[in-house]
Protein backbone atom coordinates (compact mmCIF):
# COMPACT_ATOMS: atom_id res chain seq x y z
CA UNK A 1 0.00 0.00 0.00
CA UNK A 2 1.39 3.53 -1.22
CA UNK A 3 0.45 5.93 1.85
CA UNK A 4 1.11 10.11 0.87
CA UNK A 5 1.35 12.76 3.72
CA UNK A 6 -1.27 15.22 3.07
CA UNK A 7 0.82 18.32 3.98
CA UNK A 8 4.75 17.56 2.21
CA UNK A 9 2.95 14.97 -0.59
CA UNK A 10 5.40 12.50 0.34
CA UNK A 11 4.96 8.55 -0.53
CA UNK A 12 5.85 6.24 1.50
CA UNK A 13 5.27 1.98 1.32
CA UNK A 14 3.80 0.67 3.93
CA UNK A 15 3.00 -3.33 4.17
CA UNK A 16 -0.84 -4.25 2.93
CA UNK A 17 -1.70 -5.56 6.61
CA UNK A 18 -0.25 -3.03 8.48
CA UNK A 19 -3.21 -1.15 8.42
CA UNK A 20 -6.26 -2.84 9.97
CA UNK A 21 -9.66 -1.97 9.23
CA UNK A 22 -9.77 0.11 12.60
CA UNK A 23 -7.36 2.51 11.25
CA UNK A 24 -3.92 2.99 12.64
CA UNK A 25 -2.01 6.12 13.37
CA UNK A 26 0.33 6.78 11.07
CA UNK A 27 3.17 10.19 11.21
CA UNK A 28 5.12 11.51 8.44
CA UNK A 29 9.24 11.03 8.98
CA UNK A 30 10.18 13.71 6.48
CA UNK A 31 7.52 16.98 8.11
CA UNK A 32 6.15 15.05 11.28
CA UNK A 33 2.52 15.06 10.25
CA UNK A 34 0.39 12.66 11.98
CA UNK A 35 -2.75 11.87 10.79
CA UNK A 36 -4.99 8.08 11.23
CA UNK A 37 -5.03 6.46 8.12
CA UNK A 38 -7.79 3.90 6.59
CA UNK A 39 -7.28 0.95 4.10
CA UNK A 40 -7.64 1.90 1.26
CA UNK A 41 -9.87 -0.03 -0.78
CA UNK A 42 -8.89 -0.64 -4.54
CA UNK A 43 -11.92 0.13 -7.01
CA UNK A 44 -12.07 -1.72 -9.91
CA UNK A 45 -12.95 -0.33 -13.32
CA UNK A 46 -15.14 -2.58 -15.18
CA UNK A 47 -15.14 -1.21 -19.13
CA UNK A 48 -18.36 -2.15 -20.95
CA UNK A 49 -18.09 -2.37 -24.85
CA UNK A 50 -20.97 -0.67 -26.59
CA UNK A 51 -21.38 -2.16 -30.04
CA UNK A 52 -23.37 -0.18 -32.32
CA UNK A 53 -26.71 -0.90 -32.85
CA UNK A 54 -27.53 -1.77 -36.73
CA UNK A 55 -30.53 -2.83 -37.86
CA UNK A 56 -31.17 -5.60 -40.66
CA UNK A 57 -27.86 -6.71 -40.14
CA UNK A 58 -26.85 -10.35 -40.77
CA UNK A 59 -25.26 -11.90 -38.08
CA UNK A 60 -21.87 -13.06 -39.44
CA UNK A 61 -19.33 -14.28 -36.90
CA UNK A 62 -17.70 -11.86 -35.30
CA UNK A 63 -13.90 -11.28 -35.56
CA UNK A 64 -11.91 -9.63 -32.09
CA UNK A 65 -9.77 -6.94 -32.50
CA UNK A 66 -6.37 -6.94 -31.84
CA UNK A 67 -7.66 -5.24 -28.66
CA UNK A 68 -9.50 -7.48 -27.68
CA UNK A 69 -7.16 -10.33 -27.97
CA UNK A 70 -4.50 -8.73 -26.21
CA UNK A 71 -7.30 -7.81 -23.32
CA UNK A 72 -8.38 -11.58 -23.25
CA UNK A 73 -4.77 -12.63 -23.49
CA UNK A 74 -3.96 -10.71 -19.95
CA UNK A 75 -7.10 -12.09 -18.77
CA UNK A 76 -5.86 -15.54 -19.64
CA UNK A 77 -2.41 -14.73 -18.17
CA UNK A 78 -3.28 -13.46 -14.96
CA UNK A 79 -5.56 -16.10 -14.03
CA UNK A 80 -2.85 -18.77 -14.88
CA UNK A 81 -1.29 -16.90 -11.86
CA UNK A 82 -3.93 -16.96 -9.58
CA UNK A 83 -4.09 -21.22 -9.27
CA UNK A 84 -5.84 -21.83 -6.13
CA UNK A 85 -2.80 -24.04 -4.31
CA UNK A 86 -4.66 -26.55 -2.21
CA UNK A 87 -3.67 -28.52 0.92
CA UNK A 88 -3.39 -31.93 0.27
CA UNK A 89 -6.00 -33.69 3.03
CA UNK A 90 -5.20 -36.07 5.67
CA UNK A 91 -4.65 -36.80 9.23
CA UNK A 92 -3.73 -34.17 11.13
CA UNK A 93 0.50 -33.98 11.45
CA UNK A 94 -0.22 -35.37 15.58
CA UNK A 95 -2.86 -37.43 15.46
CA UNK A 96 -2.06 -41.37 16.29
CA UNK A 97 -2.11 -42.61 12.96
CA UNK A 98 0.11 -40.07 11.42
CA UNK A 99 2.27 -40.58 13.96
CA UNK A 100 2.31 -44.17 13.89
CA UNK A 101 2.54 -44.00 9.69
CA UNK A 102 5.28 -41.46 9.24
CA UNK A 103 7.36 -41.89 12.56
CA UNK A 104 6.59 -45.03 13.94
CA UNK A 105 5.75 -43.83 17.22
CA UNK A 106 3.14 -45.61 18.97
CA UNK A 107 0.76 -43.94 21.25
CA UNK A 108 -1.10 -45.81 24.51
CA UNK A 109 -3.66 -44.15 26.50
CA UNK A 110 -2.32 -44.74 29.39
CA UNK A 111 -0.57 -42.06 31.08
CA UNK A 112 0.77 -43.68 33.79
CA UNK A 113 3.18 -45.99 31.58
CA UNK A 114 4.59 -42.58 30.06
CA UNK A 115 5.44 -41.47 33.18
CA UNK A 116 6.92 -44.05 34.06
CA UNK A 117 8.94 -44.11 31.33
CA UNK A 118 9.94 -40.73 31.29
CA UNK A 119 10.95 -40.93 34.88
CA UNK A 120 13.19 -44.15 33.94
CA UNK A 121 14.98 -41.91 31.37
CA UNK A 122 15.49 -39.32 33.47
CA UNK A 123 17.55 -41.43 36.12
CA UNK A 124 19.70 -43.13 33.65
CA UNK A 125 20.24 -39.85 31.76
CA UNK A 126 23.64 -38.34 32.84
CA UNK A 127 24.76 -35.15 32.02
CA UNK A 128 28.75 -33.92 30.71
CA UNK A 129 28.68 -30.02 31.37
CA UNK A 130 31.07 -27.37 31.15
CA UNK A 131 32.64 -28.03 34.66
CA UNK A 132 33.27 -31.88 33.83
CA UNK A 133 35.18 -30.70 30.53
CA UNK A 134 36.93 -28.61 32.76
CA UNK A 135 37.78 -31.24 35.06
CA UNK A 136 38.61 -33.71 32.79
CA UNK A 137 41.11 -30.95 31.09
CA UNK A 138 42.59 -30.43 33.68
CA UNK A 139 43.50 -33.84 34.69
CA UNK A 140 44.91 -34.66 31.39
CA UNK A 141 46.83 -31.69 31.29
CA UNK A 142 48.41 -32.38 35.00
CA UNK A 143 48.73 -35.85 33.86
CA UNK A 144 50.96 -34.98 30.64
CA UNK A 145 52.92 -32.43 32.34
CA UNK A 146 53.61 -35.02 35.00
CA UNK A 147 54.45 -38.04 32.34
CA UNK A 148 56.77 -35.06 30.99
CA UNK A 149 58.74 -34.29 34.23
CA UNK A 150 59.38 -38.37 34.27
CA UNK A 151 60.58 -38.64 31.17
CA UNK A 152 62.43 -35.13 30.47
CA UNK A 153 66.09 -36.58 30.41
CA UNK A 154 64.93 -39.46 28.17
CA UNK A 155 63.79 -36.96 25.86
CA UNK A 156 66.72 -34.43 25.65
CA UNK A 157 68.78 -37.19 25.16
CA UNK A 158 67.15 -38.51 22.28
CA UNK A 159 66.14 -35.28 21.06
CA UNK A 160 68.58 -32.30 22.54
CA UNK A 161 66.54 -29.11 20.85
CA UNK A 162 63.68 -30.03 23.08
CA UNK A 163 66.42 -29.39 26.06
CA UNK A 164 66.20 -25.23 26.02
CA UNK A 165 62.24 -25.61 25.62
CA UNK A 166 61.30 -28.12 28.59
CA UNK A 167 63.56 -26.24 31.06
CA UNK A 168 61.58 -23.06 30.05
CA UNK A 169 57.54 -24.74 30.13
CA UNK A 170 58.88 -25.65 33.56
CA UNK A 171 60.41 -22.78 34.65
CA UNK A 172 57.02 -21.00 33.51
CA UNK A 173 54.89 -23.93 35.31
CA UNK A 174 57.49 -23.26 39.03
CA UNK A 175 56.84 -19.33 38.27
CA UNK A 176 52.76 -19.67 38.04
CA UNK A 177 52.76 -21.85 41.00
CA UNK A 178 54.62 -18.59 42.83
CA UNK A 179 52.16 -16.29 41.53
CA UNK A 180 49.42 -18.75 42.88
CA UNK A 181 51.04 -19.48 46.40
CA UNK A 182 51.62 -15.48 46.82
CA UNK A 183 47.48 -14.78 45.70
CA UNK A 184 46.51 -17.20 48.74
CA UNK A 185 48.61 -16.10 51.61
CA UNK A 186 47.30 -12.47 50.27
CA UNK A 187 43.95 -13.46 50.82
Amino acid sequence: MILECKSCQKKFIVPDNAITNVGRLVQCSSCGNKWTQFPIEKKTVKEKINFPAKKNVIKKPIKASPKLKKEEKFFIASQKKKKNIKKKSGPSIYSKEYLEKKHGIKIDENVSNLSENRSNKKISQSYFGFYSYLIVFLFFFTSMIGILNLTKEIIIFNFPFTEIYIEYLFENLNNFGILFRDTLNLY
